[in-house]
């Protein structure tokens, strides 16, 4: 019997099944859906507890827990093709996509809880939000770092809309490694660099001072850091932060 199956194995998917199989003491069984043929094959020849299901309603019926990793854009059309029995447990990482309309989808089961997994759980260096608290669910992802339990269904919309700061977190990195690059710095040597300055501020963030204090902190009087703060402040950059992800929380809700 397996113990999960994951529906979509993208790159969630495909990092949730790294972090529960990779040199870990007492891996799970699971089963994949076919629908990403290549990097589900890789998978199951990589962990031997891992299979690769005939199709989505081997998946659904051969796993006591169904988690969903597919785009929003085509929930509706391939949960509706799956017959869930009503004792399933599904965890879903689609984003927007709340729990009363997973339900609907779903049903007759009825057990669904949302979940917000990041590449990091490969690692089993994960933070993953849980809504509404689930006892499946967390013990699923404690096991891949840790779990916030969340309540209030706003709350996990707006932890759910600050994830998609990631690729703007990158394409900052590619301006400073781009400018290092026109000042003459072969591009390879600019971005190794560059990844090496954010790499190492990540045992610092972990320090429990609030990134206002951290940035302060930097920002030593009549410095480089103060002076690089303080032209981005008044241009009013990071008042577009929070006008960004609002408009990403009204998407989401």
């Amino acid at each position: 019997m397996f113990n999960a199956g994951v529906l979509g194995v993208g790159a969630i998917g495909s990092a949730i099944v790294t972090g529960l199989c990779e040199n870990a003491d007492d891996p799970p069984h699971l089963l994949l859906s076919p629908r990403n043929a290549e990097l589900a094959r890789c998978l199951a020849e990589r962990f031997d507890t891992v299979e690769v299901a005939p199709d989505n309603q081997a998946v659904v019926d051969g796993a006591p827990v169904v988690l969903v990793c597919i785009r929003p854009q085509i929930a509706q059309a391939v949960l509706a093709e799956l017959r869930f029995p009503s004792d399933r447990i599904v965890i879903s990482a689609i984003a927007g996509v709340r729990v009363q309309e997973l339900q609907r989808l779903v049903a007759p089961a009825t057990d669904v809880a949302r979940v917000i997994p990041l590449p990091s759980v490969a690692r089993r260096d994960g933070i993953t939000p849980v809504h509404p608290p689930h006892a499946a669910a967390t013990a699923l992802f404690d096991r891949l770092g840790e779990t916030i339990q969340v309540s209030d269904p706003g709350a996990f919309e707006a932890l759910s809309a600050s994830t998609a700061t990631i690729a703007a977190h990158f394409a900052y990195l590619n301006a400073v490694a781009g400018w290092l690059e026109a000042q003459g710095i072969p591009k390879p040597a600019a971005t190794r660099y560059v990844s090496s300055i954010f790499a190492g501020l990540a045992e610092v963030t972990g320090s429990g001072e609030s990134f206002d204090q951290l940035a302060r902190e930097h920002a030593t009087a009549g410095g480089l850091n103060e002076q690089f703060l303080d032209q981005l402040e008044q241009r009013g950059t990071f008042e577009h932060v929070g006008i960004g992800l609002d408009r990403i929380l009204e998407r989401l809700s």
